[in-house]
């Protein structure tokens, strides 16, 4: 199926330890990406592509912030951002992928998916929300709406992020210490420490079924956050045959003076916010 394969230590860790990216190196080689991710966009507008991008991981692989550097300087209306609650009782009598399905690209539109029709192959699957038939049965058929979804036209790539054990657990004790990340713990998280190896086979079932010639999946490497940042966008951009499209010459209009009057003195006497920094 043409894999490719990570060589880790024991620990989780990369064999060869590379140094840490100072934030002024990383921001330098993000903005870099950052530029490409905008002409991406650029040519998506121009050209009418369609693009599906899905992010999938552990809790705390990273998903999140990689999302997060994507999206930073790029068009909402292009590049949109799904990530979908539990389903309803009505989706869950729905077919299994229909509620993914409305939410697809239309003409000059990107797609990220956090978290994705995949949740069949793992939390559904290890904490018991399907049954084992219906987690055969998406393992099974899966490839094959992929393969569909391909042959319409739009372009579909997969990324998974891989933590270790010790860096999932640091990063769950920064979220339960700092008030600022506390929001991050959902239901799901706390359980899925004790789940650990429950979830790996289930990682190992989805690779092995899943991970196809057509739509490979993709493995970020991500207890490094920056490294796992700047390596997954610059693998995305590389996926896409896009092109530098002719920007049209702007020019910044000069402002008419007809019907001028004094239109700050008209502010006066209106509830200003209070100026405390």
């Amino acid at each position: 199926m043409g894999k490719k394969k990570h060589h880790h230590s024991s620990n989780g860790a990369d064999d060869v330890v590379r140094p840490s990216l100072s934030n002024k190196e990383y921001e330098k080689e993000l903005r870099k990406l950052q530029v490409e991710l905008c002409r991406l966009q650029e040519w998506v507008k121009h050209t009418g592509e369609r693009i599906i991008i899905v992010f999938e991981g552990r809790d705390g692989a990273g998903k999140g912030g990689t999302i997060k550097a994507i999206m930073e300087r790029v068009s909402s209306r292009v590049f949109r951002l799904v990530a979908l609650p539990a389903p309803s009782d009505r989706e869950k009598s729905q077919m299994y992928f229909q509620r993914y399905m409305e939410h697809f690209p239309a003409a000059g539109e990107i797609v990220i998916f956090d978290r994705s029709w995949y949740n069949r192959a793992g939390v559904e699957y290890v904490m018991g929300f399907c049954t084992k038939e219906q987690h055969a049965s998406f393992l099974e058929r899966c490839p094959e709406v992929e393969r569909y979804i391909r042959s319409t036209g739009i372009r579909l790539h997969k990324f998974w992020l891989e933590v270790s054990n010790h860096e999932q657990e640091r990063r769950f004790k920064a979220r339960i210490e700092d008030p600022l990340r506390q929001w991050k713990l959902s239901p799901m998280d706390l359980p899925s420490r004790t789940r650990w190896y429950e979830y790996s086979r289930a990682r190992d079932m989805m690779l092995e079924a899943t991970d196809t010639v057509d739509v490979p999946w993709y493995i970020v490497p991500s207890d490094d956050k920056k490294r796992a940042r700047l390596n997954c966008i610059s693998q995305l951009l590389s996926l896409v045959p896009y092109e530098k499209v002719p920007a049209s010459k702007v020019k910044l209009a000069k402002r008419s003076t007809k019907g001028a009057y004094d239109d700050e003195a008209s502010l006066e006497g209106r509830h200003f916010v209070a100026e405390r920094f």
